[in-house]
Order: structure tokens, then C-alpha cells, then sequence
């Protein structure tokens, strides 16, 4: 069948692509930011077109000759009300996928009891009501219900395992030990929705999904602390810990930002188990993994650096926003620190070693600075440094990187990021190599800043004195471990 994706470029769409080739089916994949496929493995087995859910005309050319849609679009941790967007972006599909002719949608949301709608969370509301928004049209749809997905780089597996391997001891909301969950392994869920694709039964249906172990919060942050090896957990629990608290608290120890750790901390309140009548096991021939395995898997691809997706890829920002060069942008004021070295080190030398920037390996240059501007970036809500890199060498377009996000990377002569921490304008950080008139690599370094308002300006020339420290001899020691590379080669 011809299968549109829509949400190719987050955790759960960039893993379902490639099982969805290997099952033989064409996929088109539908992104507001296209060049963001440009890296993956399988760009070039599928189509790509532009197009975005909060745009309804977009979604018409996008959606012809489609059999099957895959809705994966979910607005939470973007700026805005997330339930207000999610709410348009389903009834645009909806009414789309039924001009062009398309057979059936396949979502997939989030457990909860229905019967539960007004002590529902925000997060599992909108969740669920998407899922009604798209089954409100005349195209049927197969809805699959999840609760935390255990996979290397999902959003609630990087929690469990940053809160359990950073804290030794916990205090934690009485409900952690409460509330009972039914997690399932990334594997699994992909599994299902590739049987939905295929088709599972006639006309709309609403089916939940989880592994065989039901538990509370707690458990499964024993299990973890059991699985990784870690010294058991204290857990000490206490009645006036709020979800707003507890956001605060993971968005510090975490790499999680607030945006997008408070609906899922509010989302753990609720129970999140599969009732029988609605169990897929009914329908669907499928053995799932156990949460000890699903760690275990997890765990392995972590260790072994093969995280194909993670939950930063659907972060907000990203290569689709506008530069300081672009139209929109004409008459702006637009700040500029300009850096320039030279060096007999080879372009790809340098290229290697300005593409392995940030993550473990750090940043050349005042280290401790760099840390604490992540953890004041934190202290606000922020992304902070946590976030490190998905791979120690290799980049893509889309990718974070520490508080910045790969903009543009043209190997080997470009690399441009733009900075997502929270700052009073849009910041962008880029290194471009090429040759003089002698024919040396020289490397230019520029980092610009659009500021807003007073704030933004009054920003830029507060820091000036240490960018201008900084920003030297950053380009200094990049052309320095370069020639040490390329001496070591």
C-alpha cells in the first residue's frame, strides 16, 4: 500500500518508516522541515514532501494517491496551547484524508480510562481527543493506545533513566507508588502499528496496547536500578509534592525541558493500564517483550550508540526556521562576533573535528562557563547541556547538540547551529572551512544574535567581554586539535 507518515521526523515515526519499507509497503513521509530526512539511512526508499498539519491546503497534494495515514503529530512541549494545535491538526487530516480518497488513518495516542475524562491530565485529554477529532470524519480509524514507551532516546525511558542513575535517593509524590502503569517496548508498539497499517478490522476502532507487566512508578524504578546494575534506590515519598513541583524537579536532573516534562509528570497521576475488552492481544497475534527486557534492549543500544531517534527530535525550533539573511528578516539588527584562523591541518580534519563538538568530548574552552550557563538554562526551564549528542562523531541535519540544534551541516565546509536555550532573541553559532589565497584551510567562526527588545541588546553587549574571550579562542583550540588529529593520522 502507499502510506503517508505524518510525524517522520520524531521519535516514533523515524522507527516505523523503515519497518513499514521492510514490510513492503511505499511510504511518503509528510514534514514541515523535509531536509531534517535529508541523514537518515532510508531517505532515499522514500518520498518526501513538504506539508503541515495546521496548514489544511498542504495536506491535499500530500494526501493523493495515499491508502493509509499514520498520524503521529503531537503538539506537546511547543510554545502555544499544545491541545489547541493538536485539536486543528486533527480535523485538518481528517477532512484531507477524506478528499483524497484515503481508506484509513492509524493513530497513535494515549492510554487512560475514558470514564476518567474530567480527572484526566491535559496531556492524556488531548491524547484521547484526537483521536475522537479524527474518528469524527468519514474515514475509519484505527486508534492505538499507549502508555510509557520503552525505547533508547523516548521521552519517558530518559526520564526513568536519568532520574534513577543521577539520584541515589528520591522524594518523590505519594502517587509514584501509587498510580499502576503498563509500559511496552518501542519494538512492540511498532509491531502494532504496521498490523494497523495492514488493516486489523473493518470500520473504526479503538485498541490499547502494553507489555505484560503492570506497576507502579516505584517498581519500574527499581527494575531499572536492578537491570543497569545501579546500588537500590531510596525512594522516600511525601504528600506535598504537586506535579508543578516534580516537573521542576526532572526538568533539573533531567535533560527533559519543562515545556515537555510537565505534561508528562501530570500524566503520571493517572492509572494507565489496558482493560480487556479493548486488549489488541484479542485481535492481534503478538507476544510483547517484558519491561526487564525492554530495559535490557534499551540499555543495549544506548551502550552500543545506536539511537536511531530520540525525543529531541521533535523538539520545537529547528532547520525550518528563518536565518538573519533571509527577506523576513530585512531591516533587523542582527549582532556579529566574526572569527577567523588559519592552519596546513586539511579541511577534513578540521571539518572532523568542528563536527564533534559538545557532548562528552565538551566545548575546547572554559568548560565550567559552558556548564553553568546549562544549568542557569535549566534553572529557567530551559534545555540546558543535558541533552548532549545523539552519536560522539557523527551529525545530521535536526540533531541536538548540547542547547543548540544542527541547522545546516555541508560536509566538509559548513556547519551551522542554532541555539535553543533560553535567551531574549534567536542565536545562532557557525563555522565555515575553506582555503585562502595561499591555499591553507582557514576556518571562519560567526555567531550571530537577532536580539529582542531591550532585553536582547541589553544581553548581547552584557556578554560581549566574555564572548569575545570566549568565541578566540574557541576557534584557536578547533584548529589546534585539528592539526593534533591530523599530525596523530
Amino acid at each position: 500500500m502507499k502510506v503517508a507518515v505524518l510525524g517522520a521526523t520524531g521519535y516514533v515515526g523515524g522507527r516505523l518508516v523503515p519497518e513499514l519499507l521492510a514490510a513492503g509497503h511505499e511510504v511518503r513521509c509528510l514534514a514541515r522541515r523535509p531536509e531534517r530526512l535529508v541523514g537518515v539511512p532510508w531517505h532515499g526508499e522514500v518520498e518526501v514532501v513538504t506539508a503541515d498539519v495546521l496548514d489544511r491546503d498542504s495536506l491535499d497534494d500530500a494526501f493523493a494517491g495515499i491508502d493509509v495515514v499514520v498520524y503521529l503529530i503531537h503538539a506537546m512541549g511547543s510554545t502555544g496551547d499544545f491541545a489547541d494545535a493538536d485539536r486543528q491538526g486533527a480535523r485538518h487530516t481528517a477532512e484531507a484524508a477524506a478528499a483524497a480518497g484515503v481508506s484509513r488513518i492509524v493513530y497513535l495516542g494515549g492510554l487512560g480510562e475514558d470514564e476518567a475524562e474530567g480527572r484526566l491530565s491535559r496531556h492524556l485529554a488531548s491524547r484521547h481527543e484526537v483521536g475522537d477529532v479524527l474518528a469524527a470524519g468519514s474515514v475509519p480509524v484505527t486508534e492505538l493506545r499507549a502508555a510509557i514507551i520503552i525505547g533508547s532516546g523516548s521521552a519517558s525511558f530518559e526520564m526513568l533513566r536519568n532520574l534513577v542513575e543521577v539520584l541515589p535517593v528520591m522524594v518523590v509524590p505519594r502517587w509514584v507508588s501509587r498510580t499502576r502503569c503498563q509500559p511496552i517496548a518501542i519494538a512492540d508498539v511498532l509491531h502494532h502499528l504496521v498490523a494497523a497499517v495492514e488493516g486489523i478490522e473493518e470500520g473504526s476502532h479503538v485498541y490499547e496496547i502494553g507489555g505484560p507487566d503492570v506497576l507502579t512508578y516505584r517498581e519500574m524504578m527499581d527494575r531499572y536500578a536492578a537491570i543497569a546494575g545501579l546500588r537500590h534506590r531510596t525512594v522516600l515519598t511525601v504528600p506535598l509534592l504537586t506535579p508543578r513541583l516534580s516537573s521542576h524537579w526532572v526538568n533539573l536532573v533531567t535533560p527533559l525541558p519543562y515545556g515537555l516534562a510537565r505534561p508528562l509528570v501530570d500524566s503520571l497521576v493517572n492509572d494507565v493500564v489496558v482493560s480487556p475488552e479493548r486488549d489488541i492481544r484479542r485481535v492481534v497475534d503478538h507476544v510483547p517483550f517484558t519491561l526487564d527486557e525492554a530495559i535490557e534492549r534499551a540499555l543495549a543500544r544506548v551502550q552500543d550508540l545506536a539511537i536511531t531517534t530520540s525525543w529531541m527530535d521533535s523538539a520545537p525550533g529547528g532547520a525550518a526556521s528563518p536565518m538573519p539573511q533571509d527577506p523576513d528578516w530585512a531591516g533587523g539588527t542582527v549582532y556579529e562576533d566574526r572569527r577567523e584562523v588559519v592552519t596546513d591541518a586539511g579541511a577534513g580534519d578540521v571539518f572532523a573535528v568542528v563536527s564533534g563538538i559538545g557532548g562528552r568530548r565538551g566545548w575546547y574552552v572554559a568548560g565550567p562557563l559552558w556548564s553553568i550557563r546549562g544549568a542557569l538554562d535549566k534553572l529557567v526551564g530551559g534545555v540546558g547541556m543535558r541533552r548532549g549528542r545523539r552519536h560522539p562523531d557523527e551529525l545530521r541535519v535536526g540533531d541536538a547538540l548540547d542547547f543548540f540544534r544542527v541547522e545546516a551541516i555541508e560536509q566538509p565546509s559548513l556547519l551551522r547551529l542554532r541555539a535553543e536555550m533560553k535567551v531574549p532573541g534567536d542565536a545562532w553559532l557557525e563555522w565555515r572551512i575553506d582555503a585562502d589565497d595561499e591555499g591553507r584551510t582557514r576556518l571562519c567562526q560567526l555567531a550571530r544574535f537577532h536580539p529582542r527588545g531591550v532585553a536582547g541588546r541589553a544581553y548581547w553587549w552584557g556578554l560581549l567581554p566574555i564572548h569575545a574571550v570566549i568565541w578566540q579562542r574557541l576557534a584557536e583550540r578547533l584548529v589546534r586539535a585539528a592539526e593534533e588529529r591530523a599530525a596523530h593520522r
